[in-house]
């Protein structure tokens, strides 16, 4: 398959999984009804699954609103990093920012429980979690912060990616210098394994690993595969160490100028577009691991409770602080 292929195949999903979710909705305005135009940024590129999720939830808007809503996407940082776009939306200059939660928890401390190691039992502990009262409590904290909490997309479980050697067990990590989200609790993570956390912007992440100032990285594999950086990255180890969210985020000073109809709406087309995108990114992770290990990539899976041992510090760190209870919430929750 071809990037093409792998491309064409998020709007051939697209249109599978739209009419089951279109059927149900508010009344929309009468047609002649005043236009909104909404811009929503992000990093990621075009051929991202969760790209074509946020174009799902603008064309799931314009269908409730009648077309009185427009919701504009704009990725692949056009307008501006992750930080940058976080800032943007707090300030109102832009509306709608799709962020990770690990680039978040430097202004939300809660987020940070996201990127605590082997957090989540399985897929279905994950949102239960997310979508259960502890992730509706810490999404409600961003509020304090000059911005709305409107979703969670899933963004899979984390793993290394190598350019000269495999990681197959936590001493390997010694002495690599390895790329993360911008992130405490990521340079934590790498620190208690004896490695090096290099917090490059994610746009940066290619050149870096092309000229070799890093030694490798960590994401989920639809970003490793649409990013492309497997072409400097051979070695691809699925330990899957955390399993950190994205989160949609609307711009308070423009949500609270929106009448309740329109953020009924919005609340509608962003909860339509979590189930859309949980479909397609359970779909298109399989097709992202097929498509780099056709390209070279080696692909393991390493003893993942040996991870989990050599990251249990973390824990004990956090003992009795608010983000050890938030941990400890999570883990026993159904």
């Amino acid at each position: 398959m071809t990037r093409k292929t792998f491309l064409s195949g998020l709007a051939w999903s697209v249109s599978l999984i739209l009419p089951a979710i279109v059927a149900a909705g508010p009344t929309p305005p009468a047609p002649n009804s005043r236009k909104t135009v909404l811009k929503l940024g992000h990093a990621l590129p075009a051929t991202h699954p969760v790209h074509a999720s946020m174009l799902f939830m603008a064309r799931r808007l314009a269908d409730l609103s009648a077309g009185t809503i427009e919701l504009q996407v704009f990725g692949g940082g056009l307008l501006g990093a992750e930080p940058d776009l976080v800032e943007q939306a707090r300030r109102g200059t832009l509306a709608v920012v799709k962020t990770s939660a690990g680039t978040l928890e430097g202004l939300v401390p809660d987020m940070a429980v996201f990127a605590m190691p082997y957090l989540f039992r399985d897929d279905q502990h994950y949102w239960n979690v997310l979508l259960g009262d502890v992730g509706k409590e810490i999404l409600r904290t961003v509020e304090a912060h000059d911005l709305h909490g409107l979703c969670y997309y899933d963004a899979g479980g984390r793993s290394f990616y190598t350019i000269a050697k495999p990681i197959l067990k936590p001493s390997d990590v010694r002495g690599l210098k390895l790329r993360v989200m911008p992130s405490q609790k990521a340079d934590e993570m790498i620190m208690t394994l004896g490695g090096a956390p290099a917090p490059i912007e994610w746009g940066d992440v290619y050149a870096a690993l092309q000229r070799k100032t890093i030694d490798g990285a960590e994401n989920n594999p639809p970003s490793f595969y649409t990013s492309r950086q497997y072409e400097s990255a051979r070695y691809y180890s699925l330990d899957e160490h955390t399993r950190v969210p994205d989160v949609l985020a609307f711009s308070k000073k423009i949500w609270d100028d929106l009448d309740p109809q329109s953020r009924a709406w919005i609340e509608q087309a962003a909860s339509d577009s979590v189930t859309f995108e949980r479909n397609l990114w359970r779909e298109q992770t399989e097709e992202a691991l097929k498509e780099i290990k056709k390209a070279g990539v080696t692909i393991y899976h390493p003893d993942k409770a040996a991870f989990a041992a050599a990251m249990a510090p973390m824990y004990t760190k956090a003992d009795g602080t608010r983000l050890g209870e938030l941990a400890r919430r999570i883990i026993i929750a159904d």
